[in-house]
């Protein structure tokens, strides 16, 4: 477990400052993450990775001439938000557009997603990559539905090398695609990790045995076995990964990664193994790495990835880096990269707001700190429904992306914001602190939401209703889910559309409300027999069966006790 910690809440804001104050020579702290701290030539491809923190080195210490340009850091196992996201691109970006690379987790994908569509409205040119080497998360032929592990580290060193060299946004895209799609990773764990401020690890693996195909986020592995010697384990993680070898492929990039808690001995002990094994394969192993690239906290385990290479991407993994985490080839001269405004950072100013518009934000202020208490009150039980197939993490979230909306709507009250701008900025604030899955929808169902206000007038019922079916259509646009996949809109969809069958019969909001409510309360119980189809859950799909998502669970208790409330 963590032992060193002042507060846990602040405990990965704490390490990345630390870290950024140990290798200021490499990068620069900025809200949200860190921007590379020398200079960049102008029409630079910028590389910009990221995801939750406690995957040390990963990905912070990837930001150095060669690699990433910038890294954005997300709470424990939690996605970064779509504004600290859009924050550090703009901090990133050096005119030849940007590559978000990160690994295919449903938080990740809504939030660097609407990050993306964000700063396309703003001129900028942005691809994403999604990282999916994990062959234990799903089988070959659904090859973009599988998370990313280790494979984060060989892939981003192959975009940040393209980048690097000069080649156009079009190019550096197509490799790191290419790069992906040749990328296979499989791990096992001996031991799970611990939360900071927690006392029992996220989950736990019965003494003598080992879990096979784990997730990095504290997911448990999708079965156990005994554990078996090195030279059986080097077996297991070599035949797996081999499986899928592209015809005709023999060169390979390999990495064996440690997860945390793994000592260095014991992975050269594997090593050893493995190299015979591949080798005894066919396999010219080029440049291996061995060591930690991609951590779980303290979980012991380690696992094994392989790039298989071509004549370009092996030029692209062998290039010169200067990272803090890795170097390789000859030294960069570099110079310091000028400070840039951080004027985004300031707080908003709100436009001129009606005395009615200004009367539904107190409302809505109102509404907010009622569901703070709920929340609060219903934290345990929210993390240990999550718990069952997930990280556990969803009450915590939930509570904590709550209250910082509630805060951050009393400011814009205070301000004179009117409901529109109220509400939005409430979402924003919401998804900046929860991060996560959870952070990323609530906070973009609220700003959605928010697009049927006005701050020149009242809203009306007829406006909260259009505003439920804004929300209901941007998280399922931008999120993927659709109902039977075991997620929040299973009770979303009900939801919506039993307010807008009650209010198009002339029920007032009040009654309309309260019948949709007791409608999503009913479809978010009804999500028990369902099989998850998207998210942490789905690679533990069965430990799911019989018990409500997480996500459908909490958004029925916010509608029940907004229904409270009006």
């Amino acid at each position: 477990m963590t032992k060193i910690v002042d507060d846990p809440e602040t405990f990965a804001s704490a390490a990345l400052a630390g870290f950024a104050r140990v290798y200021g020579r490499h990068v620069r702290l900025v809200k949200g993450g860190v921007v590379r701290s020398t200079a960049v030539p102008a029409g630079k491809v910028s590389v910009v990775v990221g995801g939750g923190s406690g995957h040390y080195p990963a990905f912070a210490g990837y930001v150095g001439p060669g690699m990433a340009d910038a890294a954005v850091a997300g709470e424990i196992f939690a996605s970064p938000s779509t504004a600290a996201v859009a924050r550090v691109c703009r901090n990133a970006h050096h005119g030849g557009g940007i590559l978000l690379g990160f690994g295919n987790y449903a938080g990740d994908v809504l939030n660097f997603g609407v990050a993306a569509e964000r700063l396309r409205a703003e001129g900028i040119d942005v691809r994403i990559l999604t990282v999916t080497d994990d062959v234990a998360s799903a089988p070959a032929d659904q090859h973009l539905k599988r998370r990313g592990i280790a494979g984060d580290f060989v892939v981003f060193k192959v975009a940040g090398a393209a980048a690097e060299a000069g080649l156009s946004l079009d190019a550096v895209e197509r490799v790191t695609r290419r790069a992906n799609a040749r990328t296979f990773s499989f791990g096992v764990a001996f031991g799970g990790c611990t939360l900071p401020g927690s006392t029992e690890p996220l989950f736990t693996v019965p003494k003598g045995t080992m879990a096979l195909g784990l997730g990095i986020h504290g997911e448990p592995g999708i079965r156990e076995m005994d554990i078996v010697p090195a030279g059986e384990l080097a077996r297991l993680l070599s035949e797996t990964v081999l499986a899928e070898r592209p015809a005709g492929a023999r060169r390979a990039a390999v990495l064996l990664n440690g997860l945390g808690a793994t000592k260095y001995e014991e992975l050269f002990v594997l090593w050893g193994a493995i190299a015979d094994r591949l080798e005894a394969a066919g396999v010219d192993l080029v440049a291996p790495e061995v060591g930690e690239y991609v951590t779980s906290l303290d979980m012991q385990g380690c696992s094994l990835t392989v790039l298989w290479l071509d004549e370009e991407l092996e030029g692209l993994w062998l290039a010169p880096c200067d990272t803090p985490v890795f170097r390789r080839g000859e030294a960069f001269r570099t110079e310091p990269a000028p400070v840039r405004d951080g004027a985004e950072d300031e707080a908003p100013a709100y436009g001129p707001a009606s005395d009615a518009s200004r009367e539904g934000a107190r409302c809505l202020a109102g509404i907010l700190g009622a569901v703070v208490a709920a929340l609060g009150e219903a934290e345990a039980e929210l993390g240990r429904i999550d718990a069952l197939a997930g990280d556990g993490d969803h009450g915590q979230g939930m509570r904590r992306g709550a209250m910082a909306a509630r805060e951050a709507i009393d400011d814009a009250v205070a301000r004179g914001a009117g409901a529109r701008s109220a509400l939005a900025a409430a979402g924003d604030a919401w998804a900046d602190r929860a991060g996560g899955t959870s952070g990323a929808i609530w906070g973009l169902l609220l700003r959605s939401w928010s697009s049927a206000f006005s701050d020149e007038t009242a809203f009306g019922d007829a406006d909260v209703v259009r505003g439920a079916r804004a929300a209901l259509d941007d998280v399922m646009r931008l999120g993927g889910a659709r109902p039977g996949d075991k997620t929040l809109v299973d009770a979303f969809v009900p939801f919506v559309e039993a307010l807008e069958a009650a209010a198009g019969g002339g029920r007032s909001l009040q009654e309309a409300w309260r019948q949709a409510s007791d409608v999503c309360e009913a479809a978010a119980r009804a999500t028990a027999p369902l099989t998850p189809k998207l998210g942490r859950a789905r690679p533990l799909a069965e430990r799911s069966i019989g018990h409500p998502d997480a996500g459908a669970v909490s958004l029925a208790l916010i509608a029940q006790t907004i229904a409270g409330r009006l």
